[in-house]
């Protein structure tokens, strides 16, 4: 096993568990969790097995203590000034290791299982910010995974498919995700967990990840409800498109190219340090998620379309902030004029009235507030419609908009603390109870009674929804998603309340610009 990083401080070990490949120990927590951190639920995925499907580790006959995470998959490292640094980053392409959170004497807990985000090709389970401790402690067995990333991960090549019993290549880790939620299928009873009532829960890409999961015929059983956070691989025109299997083995090729390399042969021997050395220039090939034709078989919306999803209960939302894409930064009235035409051209006045402004502070929101529209807001309220058009199963719908709150004269690269506002993956730590996370190295945020209050709620709501399929927040009455009425509950500490989604006016335009209406 590769080096991994340092163990978790710990009382005593926590007891043996039995898992279909050896026993584990793990750590005591202080909050009455037991940790078993590092587990392997696939083989190291390097030489032979790189860039093939995972299988299962081999099996340990002595105890193995599960007391410290394994390393993360290759990846780009973080700086100690960036928002969300980790420490020590310990990495590695023998990365398929999974962590489990359990309180001693559980039995038929629901079990939640967190797949992280990274526009798959950056983080890891072992980051505090994805933590399972505090979800354990309210009586479910909280698992998170690492998956591959990157080329690695989702590299398609026509040699891969042509050395494939099912003629694809692509998509290995999701492939590697349907191999955790099999090992939580085959493991977690022993934990304390109930093997039929699993909650996969993901953000950003792992939002994503969620949904081509209820899209893939290949996870069908391994999970009975889901969530998604601000993340959507749902459209077959636009921005969030996929590209085909030949398209993605043309990439594939560039990149051998690239990389100077003659055969599939030589890229396996490859150092892994190289896959991480991709262009990112416009006309790049690119490397992530694809239609492969075997995990996923259609694109999703014709799976949606067919009412072939798993059809389970399911939250979907957003934060107030985000926006990728879109016009950009606006610094004014006429800059923002300007960006609307060359963007929208002859639709250029029927944006203007659908977010109109007449200065140049109105003109920054108007931006700002668009291009959470037409990214976030629209692929997560298309995820819920196309659930509630073809599926039985129940759509819950949020906004975060609880800004996080900074010490004073704190700089962080990369990320404006004076305008961040509820911005992409802020909810992140109040879902998980992970608060702290932020400031574990240094201290980057100045969190009042008002946060931990609205953490703990949300934590409660993510848990009921796992127990029972219904989320349950504050007395409130969480709406079920209606597309002719579509409401959902926003989420923040002044104001948690039921109001609606962003109107049908306005997601209807970018969803007609998307497909070239």
């Amino acid at each position: 096993m590769a080096s991994a990083s340092p163990a978790i401080a710990q009382s005593h070990s926590a007891d043996k568990v039995e898992t279909v490949s050896g026993p584990v120990d793990g750590v005591a927590l202080a909050t009455g969790v037991d940790a078993y951190l590092g587990i392997p639920y696939a083989a190291p995925p390097v030489r032979e097995l790189r860039w093939r499907h995972p299988v299962l580790p081999e099996s340990w006959s002595e105890l193995r203590h599960a007391d410290r995470f394994g390393p993360q998959c290759m990846q780009p490292l973080r700086g100690p000034m960036t928002n969300q640094y980790s420490g020590a980053e310990v990495m590695s392409e023998d990365c398929l290791y999974l962590n489990v959170w359990t309180k001693p004497d559980l039995s038929d807990a629901p079990v939640i299982v967190y797949i992280h985000g990274g526009a798959f090709f950056v983080g890891a389970a072992s980051m505090p910010l994805y933590s399972g401790e505090h979800l354990a402690e309210h009586g479910v067995v909280a698992v998170n995974l690492n998956y591959r990333l990157g080329a690695l991960g989702f590299l398609a090549h026509p040699e891969l498919s042509a050395e494939s019993d099912q003629r694809s290549s692509g998509n290995y880790g999701l492939l590697d995700q349907i191999a955790a939620l099999e090992w939580v299928r085959d493991n977690i009873e022993n934990f304390g967990g109930d093997p039929d009532n699993v909650t996969i829960v993901g953000q950003s890409a792992g939002s994503m990840s969620v949904l081509a999961l209820q899209a893939s015929p290949l996870a069908k059983g391994l999970f009975d409800r889901a969530v998604g956070m601000s993340g959507a691989l749902i459209g077959d025109t636009g921005p969030m498109a996929m590209s085909s299997l030949t398209e993605a083995e043309a990439d594939g090729v560039r990149l051998q190219e690239l990389w100077n390399a003659s055969s599939i042969d030589e890229m396996r021997g490859l150092a892994a340090d190289r896959m991480l050395d991709l262009p990112r220039s416009p006309g790049s090939p690119r490397v992530g998620v694809i239609q492969d034709g075997y995990f996923l078989p259609k694109s999703i919306d014709e799976v949606f379309a067919a009412g072939e999803q798993t059809d389970v209960p399911l939250i979907v939302g957003f934060t107030k902030d985000e926006s990728f894409g879109g016009l950009g930064r606006v610094t004014g009235l006429a800059d923002y004029r300007a960006k609307v035409q060359d963007k929208f051209g002859a639709r250029a006045q029927e944006f203007l009235s659908l977010y109109p402004a007449s200065t140049d502070a109105e003109a920054v929101a108007q931006a700002r507030l668009a291009d959470r529209d037409g990214t976030m807001a629209l692929g997560m309220y298309e995820w819920a419609t196309s659930q509630q058009e073809t599926g039985s199963a129940a759509v819950f719908g949020y906004e975060f908009a609880q800004a996080h709150r900074y010490p004073e004269g704190l700089q962080i690269a990369g990320h404006d603390v004076q305008n961040a506002g509820a911005y992409h993956t802020s909810e992140v730590p109040f879902w998980l109870g992970t608060l702290e996370s932020f400031n574990k190295f240094r201290p980057t945020r100045s969190w009042q009674d008002e946060d931990r209050v609205l953490s703990l709620a949300m934590q409660a709501a993510l848990v009921s929804f796992a127990r029972t399929g219904t989320p349950d927040i504050a007395g409130l009455d969480w709406p079920r998603f209606d597309e002719n009425d579509p409401l959902l509950i926003s989420l923040a500490s002044d104001d948690l309340s039921i109001t609606s989604w962003p109107s049908p006016e306005r997601l209807d335009f970018f969803h007609a610009v998307n497909s070239g209406q």
